[in-house]
Parts: C-alpha cells; structure tokens; sequence
C-alpha cells in the first residue's frame, strides 16, 4: 500500500489530506471518506486502508481546517466533547462541497487515481455531506453510502432526502437501531421519501445496534454489524466503480 498526507490547496487555506491505495494495479477509482465528529485520527485512517486494500484510491480530508484543527482529542473530557460540538456546528454542506471539488480536482492530477466514476461515505455527521456530494457531481460520483448519519431529512433545500433525486448514483443508507440524532421516525420519513426514486437505493436498518457501531473504538461497536456494513460497502462500491 501507498500511504501519503497531504496539504491540498483550498481558498480557506491548507486541507490536510490522507490518501492510500494500492501500490498495483493502477489507477485505482477515486473514493471520497468523509470524517465524522471527532476528527481525523488513526482509527479512520485504518478504515481508508481497509477500503483501499479493495483496489480504491481513498481520501480523508480534514473538514475542520478552516478552524485549523486536525485531531481532537480525548473525548471522555468535556471540554474537549464541547469543542468537539462548536466544530461540528461551524461546519456547512456548502462548505464540504467546496472541499469536494477541490479534492476531485486534486485526483485529477494524480497518475495513480483513476478518472472514472468515483465513490463517497461519510459516516456520522457526513452522511449528509456524501449523498450532497453525489448530488454536486453526478457526472462523476456514481455511488454514495451515509453510515449512520444525522440531518438526513431536514427542511433545507439540500437536505438529503430531497437531494437524493438530483442524481443517478447508487445510494445506501445504513442505520441504527436505536440513534438519538437519527430516531426511526427519521429513518422511516428517509425511506418514504426516496420510494419515488428511480436510481438504485436502500436504507437498511441494522437491528439491535447504537449509533457508531462501525467503529471499533466505540463503545458503541457491534462487530457483526461492522462486519456487515464493510460487506455492503465493497460491493456498493464494486458494482459502480470496478
């Protein structure tokens, strides 16, 4: 595998970026890996590795440069859970959509990334940013998943539910069970309103999981769910991008 950090170029400033993939076999189909809350850290980078191990040129931006911050910290004390949150706050679609292009842009120029269709995941707080992402470049973006995400069906233009239409990628939305910021009567008004749409879609409900069961640093982590969540991903992503 080839490993590189990056300080990608961006109008508000440096975006420290990860990238792996492959060391063979190249180019290799781009795929975007929005963060969640608690930022940047290794637990992340190896979930980008195990992605890239597949055959995919993995990014990992740091969506909180502009505040200048790349990891958080120790979450059990509180006032790094509250600075936590006002990043999280200070932090708009528009603004990981501005990070999109330039990321996209960034691949472009990289002989080792492929220039075909490409994927996005976000976990968390970026599930909104994934299916937003796919919605900005439909030309490009032929798959995106929102793992447990939150602000899935909100009452703003871009909310994901509503983007969902304005494109043709291959959309999956993996749920909690039990979610405080995504309660079913949000899982089941995601699902109702992406019925009407014609391209391939699913929200899948994971029984008997808690938000951030994916992780395996989480308390929260439910190894079969984690398990299973990766088997949809890889083959999410094999059917669109090869």
């Amino acid at each position: 595998m080839i490993e590189q950090t990056h300080e990608i170029a961006t109008p508000d400033g440096p975006m420290t970026t990860f990238v792996v993939h492959p060391e063979r076999g190249g180019p290799h189909p781009v795929i975007l890996f929005f963060m969640d809350a608690p930022a940047i850290r290794e637990e992340l980078r190896d979930m980008a590795r195990r992605l890239a191990t597949v055959g995919y040129y993995v990014m990992l931006p740091n969506l909180y440069h502009r505040a200048g911050v790349l990891e958080i910290g120790d979450l059990n004390d509180e006032a790094t859970r509250t600075r936590m949150v006002d990043l999280m706050n200070g932090l708009t679609i528009p603004m990981v959509m501005a990070d999109s292009d330039v990321l996209l842009a960034f691949a472009d120029q990289d002989p080792a990334a492929g220039e075909g269709p490409a994927g996005c995941l976000g976990y968390c707080m970026s599930g909104q940013f994934s299916i937003n992402a796919a919605a900005r470049h439909p030309e490009r973006i032929a798959a995106a998943a929102s793992l447990y995400g939150t602000y899935l069906v909100t009452d703003r233009d871009d909310s994901p539910h509503k983007v969902a239409h304005k494109t043709e990628a291959e959309l999956y939305f993996a749920c909690a069970e039990t979610d405080r910021w995504a309660p079913l009567e949000t899982v089941r008004a995601l699902a109702e309103a992406l019925e009407t749409r014609e391209a391939p879609t699913e929200v899948e409900l994971y029984p008997g999981t808690s938000h951030g069961f994916a992780f395996p640093q989480r308390a929260a982590y439910d190894k079969a769910a984690a398990e299973r969540h990766w088997e949809r991903l890889i083959t999410l992503f094999g059917r669109n991008l090869g």
